[in-house]
């Protein structure tokens, strides 16, 4: 059965670059998926009043606004397409809209209908990261993030985050389209963040993956004073890691999300594509 992948595009306020589309396309082509791209366009519901309307022209600034995250979309639309065709991958594209509170959730909405949602991150782009959250505790799919303006590259070197918990083991199971295509896969546990479930967690899940006949290696890390988000990327990109894989953890209070700290701290700062279970 042919993987499906879903790019989430955001057009407002911040919109995604047209890089995010050469690195969607080549993540979708490495594990063989088909990609659906779908931009959320902002429909701003129309609250003006009379004396709005006439000190402020608001009905004509609200249609601005749509008007401008409409022309980015199409741009990326575009772009995507662009590189679906260059690189012989099947893409289906759709556009939908939705108020600013809930551009999030309905990108979300629309993930649950494939395999994997796939989401570009920059550091200036906080609606980026707001479409990613929203995926990644909505969508119940795993949810790869990538560096936007960075080439992914070929994810030969697949590093696992091992804590023995539940959402690693969803994760784990989740990256198996990435392990059985990796040349090498490391699995490490951090030893000196909180309690681990027993001794050579990380060795054990290695002997488990070389018994379906790949290519594991296991060690032990310490965070020191380093949040746990960074070191784990830190080491993933130290031993020449190209995707880490991990859990992904929070909780939805109200329409917040209350993050854990490897979480927070991927989110914060992406240095290399991550996948995310939660």
């Amino acid at each position: 059965m042919k993987l499906m992948a879903c790019l989430a595009l955001a057009t407002y306020p911040e919109a995604n670059t047209a890089k995010v589309a050469s690195n969607a396309v080549a993540l979708a082509r490495q594990v063989g998926a088909a990609l659906h791209a779908v931009v959320v366009d902002v429909d701003i519901p129309d609250v003006s009043n009379a004396l709005s309307s006439y000190l402020l022209d608001l009905p004509s600034k609200i249609r601005e606004v749509e008007a401008t995250s409409r022309k980015c979309g199409k741009i990326l639309l575009e772009a995507v397409a662009k590189e679906a065709s260059q690189g012989a991958v099947t893409l289906t594209t759709q556009e939908i809209a939705a108020p600013p509170a809930l551009m999030g959730d309905a990108a979300a909405e629309q993930s649950r209908y494939f395999d994997l949602s796939l989401v570009g991150l920059a550091a200036d782009n906080p609606t980026a990261r707001m479409t990613a959250e929203a995926i990644l505790f909505g969508a119940g799919r795993p949810t790869l993030l990538f560096p936007e303006a960075t080439d992914v590259g070929v994810l030969d070197h697949v590093v696992i985050a091992w804590d023995g918990s539940r959402v690693a083991a969803r994760a784990v199971a989740d990256a198996r389209p990435f392990l059985e295509r990796a040349a090498r896969i490391t699995v490490i546990s951090v030893v000196d963040e909180k309690p681990l479930p027993g001794k050579d967690i990380g060795e054990r899940l290695a002997e488990g993956l070389r018994m379906r006949g790949l290519t594991v290696e296991s060690a032990a890390i310490r965070a020191g004073d380093r949040s746990i988000g960074a070191a784990l990327q830190e080491h993933a990109v130290k031993i020449g890691g190209k995707l880490l894989v991990m859990g992904g953890y929070g909780h939805s209070r109200v329409r917040d999300f209350v993050l854990g700290g490897a979480t927070e701290g991927v989110l914060a700062d992406l240095r290399l594509p991550i996948l995310l279970s939660h």
